[in-house]
Order: structure tokens, then C-alpha cells, then sequence
């Protein structure tokens, strides 16, 4: 497309932040002054961050009205309060799986599919990386995007808008990007396959290593007791359960507790190591409700998602809700960071095992995404008196009504 507006770093910024809001928040939006301004300044999911001024956001504005790109409107309701409405996508033409990735890669620059795929989620459901790829090689063919050359140390060739050049990031000692769907190289299927024949091999020293850690975690125990008093005495189940020590801990807490895990070692350990409990070999992306109620009073994702790609944890968090009762929590527990480590030798044991950081506010925008209420997270730092190296997150939600 040879008529494509050309847009500078700023105009991107606020075109992004309105295409954003218009999707995520349609009952503010068209945007105030100062809603756009949050908008375009958010920490969270933004690169660069910026720190933009009324008079600044003010002034692209009437850049952009200027060139018929955006329209400043008196609001319809309340005190008069000029508001403004992006008519981008109208001027392109762009399909509602277009619209959303255009306002990622305005708002974050270059990524690669699977990156693209998640945090997308809130706009537009893609069904796999694949439909994703599609719709990007079809904005291709419009030029509205391009696809960059693959770079040293990256699993993934990433991807850019052609509406402008994209912002320059600060002069600062950048973290790498990371690509967390590159555990999928080989396809989900092997993936499994290594994490169950890696939590196998290892299930012997794993449980003894980590079978009484909760008795130094005051944190973890707090929320524990937190989830045993809300379910009061109901079903709930621990996917991933490993050895089996935080479902003991959730029965002895007075919770009718049950624990699930893909790998048959671990779960042979929970089996012996507590033999009051009820331990059962399972996959957590197909939980089902329990037999003695309309669903679970929780479902504790207790640092069982680390294995999965970034693209997949919204398929992944909507099958932990669904069997969920009504008001039910989901418990959530993760490594953060920005990267993905892999292990060769784990427990002094061969394995073959990636384990996946994740970004804690994508995690807490795809908890709230999956239409969960009253969430709440807490993000720590890691303990090095007990060997720990990556900070820990921790999200709660409840099942709405």
C-alpha cells in the first residue's frame, strides 16, 4: 500500500495507546487528555517506556487530527471533556486480527509471532502461533508489515509495522528479548514427552529435596491457609502436584484435597510419601469438575505452567477456570523473568528440561483477561539462603457468577 500514513515515534505511541484502550476498555474510552496520556506512559506493556506530558500528548493529537488519523470529540455524557477517537483502522481498512497486531507492534516494536500471539489475547483470540503467522503474511502482502531478518542468539524471525520508523529504546544496557515459545520447536507432544520422562527420572531426589520446603516458607504457607479457608472444607486440586507436600498441606488445612501430575514418578512419590491422600496421574490442560461437587473450590496452578510457551498459558489458565464453581479461586504460582533456562542435568540426573520465566504483568493481564475478578498478585524475590535464583509471582483470582 503506497498511501500507508507515515507516523513518528510519538504518533505511534498514541495511535497504539487508542487502538489499545478502544478494545480493552470500551466503556472509557473515547480517551480524555489525561487517559491518553496514562495510556501512552503505562510500564506495562510498552517499549520504550516513555514519560510524555499533557502538552506533548495534546500536540499529537492535533498532528494527527491535522492528517484525518484521529477525531477530538466533546464526551456524550457527564462534564464536557474533549476525548479522543483514533480513526486508523478505518483509513486502513484493517480486520479486527489485523487491528490487534498493528497496536502490539505500535506499541512494543518488533516481536516475534508467538510473542504477538499472546499479547494479543485481550483483543483478538488467535487460535494457534499458526493463525497468527497467517494473518501476518497478509498484512505483509498489504505492506503494512514486514518481517525483519533472523539476528544471532534469536529462535524466531521478528516482525515490524511499515507505518513508521519504530521508536528508539533508551541508550541502556537492554535485557534480550526472549522467546518463550521456543520450547515448542519441536511441538507440544515432544515437549510433554520431556517433561514427563525428566520429572520421571528425577522423582526420587526431587521429593526429597522439596518435600518439607514449605515449613521455611512462611509466605506460601499464609496463602495456603488462605485457599484451605475459602474452600471450607470443599474440593479442591493442585495441578502439578509433584511429590505431593502442598496437597498434604491443603488436606491437613481442612481442605478436601486432591493432587494431579503428568509424570507417574511423582505421583508414585505423593502416593507413598502421603498415603492418606489422593494422588492421580493427569494433565492439567484437561481437568475436569470433581465428583462430589459442581466444581472446585480451587485449582492451584502451584509452579506447574513453567513448561509451557508464552502463547499457550491463556489456552491453558481458561482450562484451569472452567471446571471451577461459582466464586471458586484459581491460585497461581510462577518463576519470573526474561528468559528461558534449560537443564541438562537436574538432581544429578540426565534430563532434558526447559523451564520458562514468564513476564509477571503478562500474567497478571492474562489472569484478568480470562475473566477472573478481585485479582490479586504478589511478586517476590528469591530466597538465597535456599539456593534460589528467580523471583516468584503469585496470582489469585475468583470465578465470577
Amino acid at each position: 500500500m503506497s498511501d500507508l500514513p507515515e507516523l513518528d515515534a510519538e504518533e505511534q505511541r498514541v495511535l497504539g495507546s487508542l487502538l489499545e484502550k478502544q478494545r480493552t476498555v470500551p466503556d472509557t474510552y473515547p480517551l480524555s487528555l489525561n487517559a491518553l496520556r496514562t495510556a501512552c506512559n503505562q510500564s506495562s506493556s510498552r517499549d520504550p517506556v516513555v514519560d510524555y506530558d499533557e502538552q506533548t500528548v495534546e500536540q499529537v493529537g492535533r498532528r494527527l487530527k491535522d492528517r484525518g488519523l484521529l477525531r477530538i470529540v466533546w464526551s456524550a455524557t457527564g462534564r464536557r471533556t474533549l476525548k479522543y477517537h483514533q480513526v486508523l483502522d478505518e483509513i486502513v481498512e484493517l480486520a479486527e486480527d489485523e487491528r490487534a497486531l498493528l497496536t502490539v507492534l505500535l506499541l512494543r516494536g518488533a516481536q516475534a509471532p508467538g510473542e504477538l500471539r499472546t499479547r494479543t489475547e485481550r483483543m483478538h483470540p488467535f487460535a494457534d502461533r499458526q493463525a497468527a503467522e497467517q494473518t501476518l503474511a497478509r498484512m505483509a502482502e498489504r505492506g503494512l508489515v514486514r518481517e525483519l531478518p533472523r539476528q544471532a542468539g534469536q529462535h524466531d524471525n521478528r516482525w515490524v509495522h511499515c507505518l513508521g520508523e519504530p521508536a528508539a529504546a533508551p541508550e541502556v544496557a537492554a535485557t534480550p528479548k526472549v522467546d518463550r515459545d521456543s520450547v515448542l520447536a519441536g511441538g507440544a507432544e515432544v515437549r510433554d514427552e520431556k517433561v514427563r520422562a525428566s520429572y520421571d527420572a528425577v522423582a526420587a531426589g526431587y521429593a526429597d529435596h522439596l518435600v518439607d520446603e514449605l515449613a521455611g516458607l512462611p509466605f506460601e504457607t499464609w496463602l495456603l491457609d488462605r485457599v484451605a479457608a475459602h474452600a471450607d472444607g470443599g474440593p479442591v486440586v493442585e495441578v502439578g502436584c509433584g511429590p505431593g507436600h502442598v496437597t498434604a498441606y491443603l488436606a491437613e488445612a481442612g481442605a478436601d484435597a486432591t493432587g494431579i501430575d503428568l509424570s507417574p514418578g511423582m505421583v508414585e512419590q505423593a502416593r507413598s510419601r502421603f498415603p492418606g491422600g489422593s494422588y492421580q496421574v493427569g494433565d492439567l490442560r484437561r481437568l475436569i469438575r470433581p465428583t462430589s461437587a459442581s466444581g472446585w473450590s480451587a485449582v492451584l496452578a502451584w509452579y506447574s505452567l513453567i513448561h509451557l510457551a508464552g502463547s499457550e498459558l491463556p489456552e491453558a489458565l481458561a482450562a484451569l477456570i472452567r471446571p471451577l464453581d461459582t466464586g471458586g479461586w484459581l491460585v497461581v504460582a510462577l518463576h519470573t523473568g526474561s528468559e528461558v533456562r534449560h537443564n541438562a542435568c537436574w538432581f544429578d540426573v540426565p534430563v532434558d528440561l526447559d523451564f520458562v520465566l514468564h513476564d509477571p504483568a503478562e500474567v497478571v493481564a492474562q489472569v484478568e483477561a480470562a475473566g477472573l475478578t478481585d485479582v490479586e498478585w504478589y511478586h517476590r524475590g528469591p530466597i538465597t539462603a535456599r539456593g534460589e535464583t528467580t523471583q516468584r509471582l503469585y496470582v489469585v483470582g475468583r470465578k465470577r457468577g
